[in-house]
């Protein structure tokens, strides 16, 4: 199939890998930013065919991992009071504060799983005596399809729908992770499928300031290897710049109509993020225009932010590189995808849950 068979060749695979070990010459640590690049990273063996000499951490592109304790309560909040919920299903087993939307979904609470927000649109298109409510969780990538909900509801006049929103932003999650003190980061590999909504051009400044190489890959063993072998150039000859590896998708500009249609419903604001904190101008809210489908208003919910209270989950630990998932004394024994401590062992791009499903050190378990 085009642009999938040919990403996943096992001769261009080797020698990718060839090339990598002929011109790495130092230790070096890069963080791929996506769940779904830990994903192929792991599960297709790349992080064990890789050399010592190169260490991968992971980063908080996870959107489930993120959502804070506070967001997962105001939606079980919600359900409980008789509004209908509707969520994308991994959703459902992250842990709040006291429960998770499976367990008020368990004693009765109106909580419906769907694939796009349209369906939640039209959902409340056909119960009007329902105050439907659309879990918007996610960087980048999913808020054009948010944003156009929002527009189809103004539209149509569907004032029983609303958003609890908890979009989160990619650059400014960068920035923290490499002005904090602990951090070892070498090199990102950026998400493309942010960067072909987004472009790539936000990430110049960065690189710049932090004399660090970004390089936007893609997700398939051949797209991470070659991110892998551009970081390692630059690293090894002493560069820092954006470098676009994934160029059948992503261009420098991104998706301009969907840019404007975010730009358009909403704006930035600070953003507290599961285990890691508030990092400022870090997410997305609606704007004042469309705040009657903003359900934290429209509700009047609060707007405390919750600690992560979890014992012993290390989330904000593994989200930002400084352990790996086996480095958690809870994982694989207390902690596992069938009772989640934390919500990188719950989501499909967690890392904690990639590692337990497809990692040779699970059998330390």
């Amino acid at each position: 199939m085009k642009y999938l068979s040919e990403y996943r060749d096992k001769d261009t695979v080797e020698r990718l890998l060839r090339e990598i070990k002929k011109t790495v010459t130092k230790p070096w640590t890069l963080m791929e930013i996506c769940g779904g690049q830990t994903h192929s990273l792991v599960k297709n063996g790349i992080l064990d065919m890789i050399f010592p000499e190169i260490t991968m951490v992971h980063g908080p592109g996870c959107p489930v991992c993120v959502t804070p304790v506070e967001m997962i309560d105001k939606a079980v909040s919600l359900a409980e009071q008789g509004y209908t919920i509707c969520s994308f299903g991994d959703m459902l087993r992250v842990p709040g504060s006291e429960k998770s939307l499976l367990r008020a979904k368990a004693s009765g609470a109106r909580i419906q799983i769907v694939y796009s927000p349209l369906e939640a649109i039209q959902y409340a298109r056909k119960h009007p005596e329902e105050q439907v409510i659309f879990f918007a969780v996610g960087f980048e990538t999913t808020a054009p399809a948010n944003a156009l909900a929002v527009i189809i509801a103004e539209k149509q006049s569907l004032y029983n729908f609303s958003l609890l929103v908890s979009h989160v932003l990619v650059p400014p999650a960068m920035e923290g992770i490499l002005n904090d003190q602990y951090s070892v980061i070498d090199a990102f590999l950026a998400a493309g499928h942010v960067c072909s909504v987004m472009g790539y051009d936000q990430y110049h400044p960065i690189a710049e300031r932090h004399m660090i190489p970004i390089i936007v890959t893609g997700f398939e063993p051949v797209d991470l290897l070659k991110g892998i072998l551009a970081a390692v150039v630059q690293l090894e000859s002493g560069q820092y710049r954006v470098q676009n590896e994934y160029a059948r998708v992503v261009s420098e500009k991104g998706n301009r109509k969907a840019v404007s249609l975010i730009n358009k419903v909403f704006e930035v604001a600070d953003r507290n993020w599961r285990g890691i904190g508030t990092i400022p101008k870090s997410g997305l809210e609606l704007r004042k225009r469309f705040e009657q489908f903003d359900a934290s208003k429209k509700f009047s919910l609060s707007t405390a932010v919750l600690s992560e209270n979890n014992a012993g989950c290390q989330a904000g630990k593994i989200l930002t590189g400084q352990i790996k998932p086996p480095d958690c004394s809870h994982f694989g024994r207390t902690c596992t995808p069938v009772n989640p401590l934390g919500a990188p062992m719950v989501s499909s791009e967690g890392a904690c849950a990639a590692y337990y499903h497809f990692h040779q050190e699970k059998e330390t378990v």
